[in-house]
């Protein structure tokens, strides 16, 4: 038999963003109103040329307004996005490699995968939760299929993946919600994480995201 059951962990957070520059793709993400982070999505070279930064309300401030200050009220049309890290990795490594050295390369296998995939549905549910927390809870007559092929309202996107190909933002997530801390989850030297069976995201609320492939960022 396998192991005790997989458990899930997570961090995750929601923070005001501001995209300050459609035309040119960045997005800032902001906490007390002061910046905290910027990312620089690339933007499509040809067809609808979709970024990500579409899906973030733009500020509107007079161009009279003075710089904001940490102080300051909430900018006119501020709009959040919400970040997250789940994982099911805790212990699959060592048991998954115990399970091999004792011959038992199918349960060793099939640890692994088990592992990645209710990472991927930990993830799903907690996509989902925030859609219920953001006011636009899924229809009770969607169908699990309809949930497999996204058909909801907003969209959850990991770096490393066409809409935002650069994996080195992961670090700046990473930064901004601690996980190594929270539930032990670190990114390798190539930006990677560890424990593999763990999933990171940016979750837009817009609804018109959707999934596309853009260029990679310059």
């Amino acid at each position: 038999s396998l192991p005790s059951p997989l458990e899930a962990a997570m961090a995750s957070g929601h923070i005001s963003a501001l995209e300050a520059l459609r035309s040119g793709g960045e997005g800032r993400v902001r906490g007390s109103f002061r910046v905290l982070k910027s990312f620089i999505f690339p933007r499509q070279s040809g067809g609808e040329r979709l970024c990500l930064a579409d899906f973030v309300r733009p500020m509107c401030l007079p161009p009279s307004a003075p710089p904001l200050r940490r102080s300051a009220a909430p900018p006119f049309h501020c709009d959040y996005l919400a970040l997250f890290v789940v994982t099911c990795g805790e212990g699959i490594l060592q048991e998954s490699e115990r399970l091999r050295e004792s011959g038992d390369y199918f349960k060793s296998h099939a640890l692994a995968a088990l592992a990645i995939e209710c990472a991927e549905a930990s993830a799903e549910l907690l996509h989902e939760k925030l859609r219920g927390l953001w006011g636009f809870a899924d229809p009770p007559a969607m169908t699990l299929l309809e949930k497999f092929q996204a058909k909801y309202r907003g969209k959850r996107y990991s770096f490393g993946y066409p809409a935002c190909p650069n994996l080195e933002d992961q670090k700046k997530l990473f930064e901004l919600l601690e996980p190594e801390k929270h539930i032990g989850v670190k990114l390798t030297e190539n930006f990677m994480m560890d424990p593999e069976a763990s999933v990171s995201a940016l979750v837009f609320h817009h609804p018109q995201a959707k999934y596309f492939s853009a260029a990679p960022a310059a």
